[in-house]
């Protein structure tokens, strides 16, 4: 399972590369035909769309970072999952500059084409006072 974690491990740091530098096509091909999508911003269940994905990385002036924390991955025959608490920072074309952590579970499967990516969970919790807020300024315990 050595080989098969490095590989996995490879796809992964290859989707934080092609966020880095704003490569949707490279961030598409991380991810199996099919792939189900439950991502940060709506709709509440998505498929991996290039157009969607260039669009967002145009709202970016420069490189998008994304780190991972607290990983864990999991391989099995053929099917791999892992969890992260990730943090997001980079700069908007308006000048505004983002840092956020957030939380994600992927789930890897290795077909004909090696190790893709066939169900992407990211969320981030929210506020239970009433207010449906998003937690978005809570960072990692040390």
């Amino acid at each position: 399972m050595t080989d098969e974690r490095a590989e996995i491990e490879a796809l992964l740091q290859g989707l934080g590369r092609a966020h880095f530098e704003k490569d949707a096509d490279a961030i598409v091909s991380c991810y199996a035909p099919g792939a189900v999508i439950y991502g940060l911003a709506p709709p509440l269940r998505d498929d991996i769309d290039r157009e969607g994905i260039a669009a967002w990385l145009d709202t970016w002036d420069g490189p998008i970072r994304i780190d991972a924390a607290d990983h864990t991955l999991t391989v099995g025959d053929g099917l791999a999952w892992s969890t992260a608490i990730n943090r997001m920072r980079g700069t908007k074309t308006d000048g505004t500059e983002e840092d956020l952590w957030f939380r994600t579970t992927m789930c890897m499967q290795k077909g004909a084409d090696g190790w893709r990516i066939a169900h992407d969970h990211s969320s981030t919790p929210f506020y239970m006072d009433g207010s449906l807020r998003a937690a978005v300024d809570l960072v990692p315990a040390d």
